[in-house]
């Protein structure tokens, strides 16, 4: 089964400031209706403009894992980090017990990243924070792993976060059709970053997203297609 999301009916907050579709439930969006996809809970497409940003917040017993789309990235947070992360690449978060952090556009362009919250399958961990500087050429017709669970010792993705997920990247262009397994059991969230492609015979454009439960599907770009795939037990767990 595959279910299409219009970008353009997505939650919608404009701060001036920032700009950002909710996939999901979230701030002065609320919908009842559209809480999560799993153990997924919030996907933010966030732009925000040069000097500006969040300030200092807490968060508690979440996975959070921040895309870097276009422009600068520079989190600060209660555990003594501090870094700036440019298109491509990704950091992680696991907030557990508590932590406080800030995210700033402190770059002369505009900001886009995803911001990307996943519940965790554990409560009250030790908190913890990495990035990692992925080269944007290694997910060109490919899926990229990015991220998956602790526990899963035969993925090479070098974020291992308090959840049964997985999350790959892929910038597909010309070429073979790209091709994603969901097997019995599990499901994904396509979210396409950039460009279009159509997907199992549905079309998607930048920022649209799909949800796909167990059905593999096959990705023909139209020129190129930029993608985030999260994918994850059927079934959430509390």
């Amino acid at each position: 089964m595959i279910r299409y999301i219009d970008s353009q009916k997505m939650g919608r907050g404009r701060h001036g400031w920032l700009d950002s579709h909710f996939h999901f439930s979230f701030a002065e969006y609320h919908n009842p209706s559209n809480m999560r996809f799993g153990v997924l809970r919030v996907i933010n497409d966030d732009m925000v403009e040069p000097g500006t940003g969040f300030d200092t917040h807490p968060h508690k017993d979440m996975e959070i894992i921040s895309y870097v789309v276009q422009g600068e990235l520079t989190h600060a947070d209660s555990m003594g980090n501090q870094h700036t992360l440019t298109r491509g690449q990704v950091q992680y978060m696991s907030a557990g017990t508590g932590v406080t952090h800030s995210e700033y556009n402190l770059g002369r362009g505009l900001l886009r990243f995803l911001q990307i919250w996943i519940l965790p399958d554990k409560k009250r961990v030790t908190p913890n924070y990495g990035d990692f500087r992925f080269v944007f050429a290694d997910r060109e017709n490919r899926w990229l792993p990015i991220a998956t669970s602790l526990g899963n010792s035969h993925s090479r993705a070098p974020i291992k976060i308090h959840a049964d997920i997985n999350v790959y990247a892929a910038a597909a262009g010309s070429g073979d059709p790209l091709e994603f397994p969901v097997l019995p059991g599990r499901q994904a969230y396509l979210v396409m970053i950039e460009d279009q492609a159509t997907i199992n015979g549905t079309a998607a454009h930048t920022r649209d997203a799909l949800e796909i439960v167990e059905e593999s599907i096959q990705v023909e770009p139209e020129g190129s297609a930029h993608m985030l795939i999260i994918e994850m037990a059927k079934e959430a767990y509390f």
